[in-house]
Order: structure tokens, then C-alpha cells, then sequence
């Protein structure tokens, strides 16, 4: 689907490798020459023709991800420069003044080092309580488990929507309901279902969502923060500087601007924040729902192929995404992923920056194949070819 369109795969690599980042698009570097080359100026800050077409696409592209996940007004969109950023901006923005010593966050221990690091520092910082929502048997998310796990402190619940080793997509509607009925905020990791299906913040009830741009064929160093409407006056910048203040006077008195500008504090990622919206309009013309549909056959086709190898042990073969998470029994996660490299073949492989899920899957190491919709069953067939060859273990060794 659409592998014409990416310029690396001329090069017969095999990319099973998107949970990490995805492959480029000829759009994207496209639009990125356009800028560099035509109208190479600052943004919100020229009053000259081409600064004021840098303001219009920067700003356009605001208005594609507010479309995208269905947010009510672009000052919902602020850009930072990765997912984590996104959550460390809304931890440290938001919650840092809203949690007091004594409140609780609930996490999971199969969240990434994004959505864990940020809430440990705050704990250190302020006091708070982290705690855990058990996985099921499966390590999942379920609703009943959501319910257990809160108590009468429970003031944040913050977990991924698709988690990037078991790939779970958690029943996110739900838990937020029940949540809300509670006062209790959600904070969202989209990093991995943004791209994947579609997000609907206003049917979903969300409070704050984080997703990165490179994740979805678009350029590294763009992150995105969505903020309900009703919390957009309550979050604080944690970096200052230029862009993000309308006034300052000498004897310290200063006045910041309202979202999403109070979190764009100096000159910002320019060119890739227009690329991206070339790549979000990129991704439209496909449709989320047709990307959703190839990863699932994809998917399907790769577990049935795959179940077949002597010795491999597939460790979330009922989760619902695009992500298949391995071993072969008696090699070693990252040995095997050298090996598959010989054959131009790309997995991930060790702890996938989710370093205490090993407390529930036993194993701190494994492979990871994550597809996207340029992926092809013939890719998935090769990759069983070599992993079923009988001597691989000596060849490894």
C-alpha cells in the first residue's frame, strides 16, 4: 500500500520497526526543500510576504490536527518537540500545580519511560503517590482493573491509549468515563494509536493526549499536546523566552500569553511543523480507517505465519495493534535481531523503554515487529523464512 511513495524502501530493506519511528514519505522532504528554498523565514514574527505565508502554513497545520483527532479549536494544538516533551509539559505545566502531597497517579507498569520518569519526579518534587493498575493475564488494561486500583486519593490516571511492547488498545472511552465521574483527570500517550487509528478527542472525553509526528510519517522532533478546552487557562509554560509573552517590564512584572502559545517559547521547529501538515494531509488522502483495516490483516497473516516456527515464543498474541512482541526459545533478543539485520530485516529488540514491565511479562528482553500500511505480507514471509531456518541457533552462536 502505497510503498512507492517512500523513497528508502527502493533499497529492499524490510521495516518492521514503526512502533520506533516510521519511513519517510517523498511529501515530507519535499515540503521541507519547499520551505528551506522559497520562504525560509521566521514565524509570528515578520510583517513581510513571505514571514506571513510561514505564519499561514505553520498555522495551517494546526488546523490539520485539530481536524485529525476532532479537537473543538486549534488553541487546543500546542507543538512541542516529541511526545515526551508533550508529557512533560503537561505534567509539569499542569499537574504540578493542580496534585498536592498526598494525591495519587495511576499508571501501569507496561507504560513507557515517558509516561513513568515525569510522575516519579514529580513525587520527589511534591509528594505525590504513584501506583499501578494490574495487567490481566494477557497484560492488559481492563476497566475492572481501573476500578481496583483507584481509591479515595486518586487524582490522575495516566496511561497509553496503545501500549509499545504489548500493544494493547486500552478501553480508553470507558476508563475515562468512569474517571470523570470520580473528578479524576486522564492523561492520554497517544504516541502509538494516533497514527494507527482514528482519535476522536470529543467522543473519547479527553482531558490531555501526547503523539509525535515521526511516529506517523512525519518529521522527528514535532510533538503535539491536546488540552480540553475547559483546562486550556490552568497550564503554565516551563520554559520562557521569546514568542510565548506579550509583555515585560524592568522591575519583573510580565504577562504571558494564553495556549497554545504559552508553551512555544522561541523560535520553533518550523519547517517540520509544515512539513507535517503535508504528511497529515499525506495520511488523509489514504484514510485512517484503510490504514487501521491493512494492519489488521497484516497482523493477522503475520501471527498465523509466525506461530508455525519451532521455538518462538509470541508474547502478545491476543492484543488488538500492529505490534508483535518475540522471542526464539535459547537466543537472545538482541542476538537475534543482529542476525535478522544480515538480511536486511528490522525489528527492535530489548526492554523498548519499558523497563519495569518485566515485573509482569518475566522477561526484561524481547524482539518487537511493529507494521505499518507499507508493510506486505511478502516482507512478513521472509522474515518466517529466516527465523525458521533450522540451524539458526549455530548460525547465531
Amino acid at each position: 500500500m502505497n510503498r512507492e511513495d517512500f523513497p528508502i524502501l527502493k533499497s529492499n530493506i524490510i521495516y518492521f520497526d514503526n512502533g520506533a519511528t516510521t519511513l519517510k514519505p517523498y511529501i515530507l522532504s519535499d515540503s521541507l526543500t519547499d520551505y528551506y528554498n522559497n520562504y525560509s523565514a521566521n514565524a509570528h514574527r515578520g510583517d513581510y510576504d513571505i514571514s506571513l505565508k510561514v505564519n499561514a502554513m505553520y498555522e495551517n497545520t494546526r488546523e490539520l490536527i485539530k481536524d485529525f483527532i476532532n479537537a473543538k479549536i486549534v488553541n487546543q494544538i500546542a507543538f512541542t518537540n516529541n511526545c515526551t516533551d508533550s508529557l512533560n509539559k503537561i505534567v509539569f505545566g499542569y499537574f504540578k500545580y493542580n496534585l498536592k502531597s498526598g494525591d495519587e497517579v495511576l499508571l501501569t507498569k507496561a507504560e513507557h519511560a515517558s509516561n513513568i520518569l515525569p510522575w516519579f519526579e514529580l513525587s520527589s518534587q511534591i509528594g505525590i503517590k504513584v501506583n499501578y493498575i494490574d495487567l490481566d493475564s494477557n497484560h492488559k488494561v481492563t476497566l475492572d482493573n481501573v476500578k481496583k486500583a483507584i481509591t479515595p486519593n486518586t487524582k490522575v490516571i495516566s496511561i497509553a491509549h496503545i501500549t509499545n511492547v504489548v500493544g494493547d488498545i486500552r478501553p480508553i472511552k470507558e476508563i475515562i468515563e468512569y474517571a470523570h465521574n470520580l473528578n479524576i483527570k486522564v492523561v492520554i500517550d497517544g504516541a502509538q494509536s494516533v497514527p494507527h487509528m482514528k482519535i476522536d478527542v470529543e467522543d473519547l472525553d479527553m482531558d490531555f493526549l501526547a503523539f509525535s509526528a515521526h511516529k506517523m510519517c512525519g518529521p522527528t522532533g514535532v510533538g503535539v499536546i491536546y488540552v480540553k478546552e475547559e483546562l486550556l487557562n490552568n497550564i503554565k509554560p516551563i520554559i520562557y523566552g521569546g514568542g510565548m509573552n506579550t509583555s515585560f517590564e524592568f522591575d519583573m512584572t510580565r504577562k504571558y500569553k494564553k495556549m497554545p502559545y504559552v508553551l512555544e517559547a522561541g523560535t520553533p521547529n518550523i519547517a517540520d511543523v509544515i512539513a507535517f501538515g503535508s504528511v497529515i494531509n499525506y495520511l488523509n488522502k489514504i484514510g485512517i480507517k484503510n490504514i487501521e483495516q491493512k494492519e489488521k490483516e497484516l497482523k493477522e497473516y503475520a501471527l498465523e505465519k509466525l506461530k508455525n516456527i519451532k521455538d518462538i515464543i509470541i508474547y502478545n498474541e491476543n492484543s488488538e495493534s500492529s505490534i508483535i512482541t518475540f522471542n526464539i526459545d535459547g537466543i537472545f533478543a538482541q542476538d537475534l535481531a543482529i542476525y535478522l539485520n544480515k538480511y536486511n530485516i528490522c525489528v527492535r529488540a530489548g526492554n523498548h523503554c519499558a523497563k519495569i514491565l518485566k515485573d509482569d511479562l518475566g522477561i526484561k528482553n524481547t524482539c518487537r515487529m511493529s507494521l505499518y500500511f507499507y508493510n506486505t505480507k511478502e516482507e512478513i514471509d521472509k522474515l518466517v523464512e529466516v527465523l525458521s531456518k533450522p540451524n539458526i541457533i549455530n548460525e547465531i552462536i
